[in-house]
């Protein structure tokens, strides 16, 4: 079933075990400096494990089966949770791919390559398929899929040569090239949709499920 941007899905199975989460450690299933500080700054306590996948791989395949952008970020989340062998905790898993035009697009590798990516969505709008899963051993317990969508300015050439003089190698972990906390933000006209999933990570969603299974206040 094709995953629906803005839904979320908590499995019976969560709320069941409920009475045993409060003990269950949190995990981050990536290495994303982002999500880190998203998830310090709302107080969680959580270890980090980056998940190793093989990203290009699930892309291509499910490109070759016509997945959605959506579907292909929430089975990649679910990938890099499933990757994560930390018994008996809860891991959270997260990817985002961005959208423009019908075409997929990745981080880039180097800094032409930014500039060229940054070029072909001036003046475009484009969404971030931003995916989350949460399991504890065999059991997925939650998953969500946000597209926010963010509309670029016509900024010149000149303009996008300072950005990427002053930004340098920072935006290479992004797959935007650009960091909305810092001069990225300038790139814009308009941004519509939840600024924490455009960060890679929907903590309102994933907090409410959270507390549902008691793992924090509610």
């Amino acid at each position: 079933m094709a995953a629906e941007a803005g839904t979320i899905q908590v499995v019976a199975a969560a709320t069941a075990a409920s009475d045993h989460a409060a003990s269950s450690p949190l995990v981050l299933a990536s290495a994303s400096p982002t999500r880190r500080a998203l998830l310090q700054a709302a107080g969680l306590h959580f270890t980090t494990f980056p998940a190793g996948i093989d990203e290009a791989d699930v892309k291509r395949a499910a490109l070759a089966q016509q997945a959605t952008a959506a579907d292909t970020a929430l089975l990649l989340a679910r990938r890099k949770a499933e990757a994560v062998d930390q018994p008996g905790a809860v891991v959270i898993g997260c990817d985002q791919i961005l959208v423009c035009n019908d075409l997929w697009y990745d981080k880039p590798p180097d800094l032409p390559a930014a500039r060229r990516q940054l070029r072909s969505l001036r003046g475009q709008a484009h969404t971030l398929q931003t995916a989350c899963v949460a399991r504890r051993d065999d059991t997925e317990l939650f998953s969500h899929v946000a597209a926010p969508r963010l509309f670029m300015r016509a900024f010149s050439d000149r303009f996008l040569d300072s950005y990427l003089a002053e930004e340098g190698e920072a935006i290479l972990g992004s797959v935007g090239a650009y960091r909305l906390e810092g001069p990225g933000i300038q790139l814009f006209d308009r941004i519509e949709g939840d600024h924490t999933a455009i960060l890679g990570l929907p903590m309102l969603p994933l907090l409410g499920f959270l507390r549902a299974l008691g793992m924090i206040a509610d």
